[in-house]
């Protein structure tokens, strides 16, 4: 096998949540440019619409609204992938909010809407796409399922994020005890991402961008192509014989604390 078809993810059906910003944008976009058919979710239909127009520009990009925080939307988005296509290649479980709120008013509402979106969220759509899943994988060239963490479910943050930490590091275990069940035609890894330019981390780059980027051991904030190739390798050949890891793509960050 060249190195070439290696890392190939092309002719493969990929579906990104929170696809239209961020982090997931990034990884729709890197899709997109290396050959696969890309579906993209967010809640706003007129901002999805837009982007998957954007991206398209680059290959084939559709996008699809849903509120991936009740269980009922969930249902719903994999019931049109189902009556779109006959099989999915990829998941990319990406769609995620944060709270920063001092200790003492920490609410229920902070919590509630944190969990019921980064980890409920990504349960049930994982669940309700499983048989699409299961009807691209094979033992040898499985389904993927890629989980976006966060270092800060690995590390304990600066910020006053208690639901998003604990959201994280809910993702992580979440995602081993699927790579365990949903072996071996689907495999379930998680990427951990430290700082990346994105509407979620903006203010804080603002504030402490340069002092991040000093901190860390590479001397830098992500850039969308390290997100993007960290995507195309757990989904690609490169990527099969991987589930249940938990990737930390952050510089290094990680290791400083």
């Amino acid at each position: 096998m060249s190195a070439q078809d290696l890392f190939s993810i092309a002719g493969k059906t990929a579906l990104v949540t929170g696809g239209t910003r961020g982090i997931g944008k990034m990884i729709a976009k890197g899709f997109v440019e290396a050959g696969a058919t890309v579906y993209i979710s967010s809640r706003k239909a007129d901002v999805c619409a837009q982007v998957a127009a954007e991206l398209s520009e680059l290959g084939t990009c559709l996008g699809i609204p849903a509120d991936l925080s009740t269980e009922a939307e969930c249902r719903r988005l994999a019931d049109e992938m189902a009556s779109r296509v006959d099989q999915l290649d990829i998941l990319v479980n990406n769609a995620g909010a944060t709270w920063g709120t001092p200790l003492a008013d920490f609410d229920e509402a902070a919590f509630e809407r944190v969990l019921a979106l980064n980890v409920k969220g990504v349960f049930h759509l994982t669940k309700f796409l499983v048989p699409l899943l299961q009807a691209a994988g094979t033992t040898e060239e499985p389904a993927r399922v890629i989980n976006i963490g966060s270092i800060d479910g690995i590390q304990v943050p600066l910020l006053e994020t208690y639901s998003y930490s604990a959201s994280k590091a809910a993702v992580h275990q979440l995602t081993r005890h699927l790579a365990k069940r949903l072996a071996p035609s689907i495999t379930v890894n998680a990427i951990a991402p430290g700082p990346f330019p994105s509407k979620m981390m903006a203010a804080t780059l603002d504030a402490f961008g340069e002092q991040i980027a000093a901190g860390a051991p590479l001397k830098r904030i992500g850039r969308p192509d390290d997100m993007a190739g960290a995507a195309i390798f757990l989904s690609s050949r490169a990527g099969a014989y991987l589930t249940g890891a938990i990737i930390p793509v952050d510089g290094g960050i990680a290791t400083t604390h």
